[in-house]
């Protein structure tokens, strides 16, 4: 069995301030990476920065900066946001890098070699806010100014020379693709929207530009710019160091396992992507998933709506676990999110600080006045306590297949009935009541002890440095996070002194 794991999320456009939505795409990506770890994969989780193209050029110009210095100011933003999220990411890359650029003319080189590439005369429409190109049937007009339907952006009328990748070559080729490795795109909603778009006829991509200069140049012609997506798609390969296919990193990570995108890019993934690398006989990743946007109301968050919840602001308010928990809770995987800040302390409320605080501290205090803050000696099990203790090892395969399946929303119920029963186990066998039976207390601390630990494990991916101060009170650093454990009923070793617990969450007291 192969235990390396690669993971990307997409590297992001450098906008003046990070939103929402790159926070909830990084997030995911991150509890998968953590994830993957805990279940002894040796994962490679990769992030960075989009710098090149005719909206970065723009966007330098209006401030009268350098692109370069612009991008290196912007950049940092983004790599400052991977610690404030807390993300496990092992690289940051930048498509200004040299590395990168080595990459992407190697790739060029080998497409034009084999003549996937041709010279010609592009006219058509052009947005140059999604950096992508439109059709006649994919564009509206809306008080005379014509936008792309799909996306809303305004859309330029462009007539240039530029060199072409025959798209159109590839499309049965994709369809057959696709047919092989039915998993390669996911959700299924994802997948059917790239088949019917593929089988609606694919034209050749015009993938170089000339009214531009920011960018990287074609190698055989200096006055063409690559594409910005040819360009930026490839930050993959080159972040394991691509071209060098004898490298490690190359050998061990690629293809990768999950690129992580936002739907609105999930075409230039799931479609271009592969068609470049099959052209150029390089392996294609083994799974694009494509999840939803995060809305306000019935609305994508976008910052001219002024609809945006700042991410960094709610982290400033109510700190980043219980973000990171709301949005990968209450979010459906794969579907578009509605949240809000009233949703967000209610979650906190009743999930963190209710459900999973509150039995920690009740257990843990239990504990310190009847135990001394020592794992007890236990007595024979009761059926009751195999069977809570069990849920563990009873639904491992499942958990391990939502893991693999990318199937967020039944891992984390998974969690959420588990404390739910923990909660009612403690409540239900009343230990407080059974200080003239010893033993028989003893043994419910334990149990108690036992699911405090299996369930906190589940939940360090989504909240790792709650989890971390939770495990703290066994002696388990992150380290010695062992997911197969929580099959594992005797885990806890008697006399074992445990750590006291600060409180975790604190309740949202309501202002009325």
């Amino acid at each position: 069995m192969n235990k390396n794991y690669y993971i990307t999320t997409p590297i992001y456009y450098p906008s003046a301030k990070p939103h929402m939505g790159h926070a909830y795409s990084s997030i995911i990506a991150d509890f998968f990476a953590r994830l993957k770890r805990i279940q002894g994969f040796n994962v490679y989780f990769l992030t960075g920065t989009d710098e090149h193209g005719q909206k970065i050029q723009r966007a330098a110009e209006e401030k009268k900066m350098d692109p370069l210095l612009f991008c290196n100011d912007i950049s940092k933003t983004f790599r400052d946001l991977s610690d404030t999220l807390n993300l496990s990411n092992n690289d940051f890359i930048r498509t200004t890098e040299s590395r990168h650029a080595k990459s992407v003319k190697n790739l060029w080189n080998i497409l034009e070699k084999k003549k996937e590439i041709y010279l010609s005369k592009y006219s058509g429409w052009y947005s140059v806010s999604d950096e992508a190109f439109y059709t006649e049937s994919e564009i509206e007009d809306l008080d005379g100014i014509k936008k792309s339907i799909s996306s809303g952006s305004k859309v330029e009328w462009v007539e240039e020379e530029s060199y072409f990748f025959k798209l159109s070559k590839w499309q049965d080729k994709l369809l057959e693709f696709y047919n092989k490795n039915p998993n390669f795109i996911l959700p299924e909603t994802r997948k059917n929207e790239v088949i019917s778009f593929v089988k609606s006829g694919l034209k050749d991509l015009s993938v170089s530009r000339k009214s531009f200069n920011w960018g990287i140049k074609v190698p055989s012609n200096k006055e063409h710019v690559i594409y910005v997506w040819l360009d930026a798609l490839t930050n993959y390969l080159s972040a394991l160091n691509y071209p060098n296919e004898s490298d490690d990193l190359y050998k061990s990570f690629w293809p990768a396992d999950l690129h992580l995108i936002g739907k609105d890019i999930l075409r230039f993934h799931a479609i271009y992507w592969p068609a470049f690398l099959l052209a150029a006989d390089i392996e294609p990743p083994k799974r694009v998933f494509g999840h939803g946007w995060i809305l306000s109301g019935d609305e994508k968050m976008s910052k001219s709506k002024g609809n945006i919840l700042d991410p960094l602001e709610i982290i400033e308010n109510y700190g980043l676990d219980p973000l990171r928990y709301y949005l990968i809770k209450e979010v459906s995987f794969g579907n578009d999110g509605n949240i809000s800040q009233e949703k967000l302390e209610s979650c906190i409320n009743s999930d963190l600080a209710n459900n999973y605080g509150n039995l920690c501290q009740r257990v843990l205090a239990f504990c310190e006045k009847n135990s001394n803050l020592e794992v007890p000696t236990i007595e024979d099990l009761t059926e009751d306590d195999k069977i809570i203790l069990n849920q563990y090892s009873k639904y491992y395969d499942n958990l391990l297949v939502y893991s693999d399946n990318q199937d967020v929303n039944s891992y984390i119920n998974f969690i959420v009935e588990q404390l739910f029963l923990a909660n009612k186990y403690f409540n239900d066998q009343e230990p407080w009541k059974k200080k003239n039976d010893k033993l028989r207390m003893n043994t419910i601390i334990y149990v108690a002890l036992e699911l405090i630990r299996k369930v906190t494990i589940l939940l360090y991916p989504i909240i790792p440095s709650s989890s971390l101060k939770v495990l703290g009170i066994f002696g388990i650093n992150e380290e010695k996070i062992n997911f197969d454990t929580i099959k594992d009923n005797n885990y806890l070793k008697k006399g074992l002194k445990l750590n006291k617990l600060d409180i975790l969450f604190k309740k949202i007291e309501k202002n009325d």
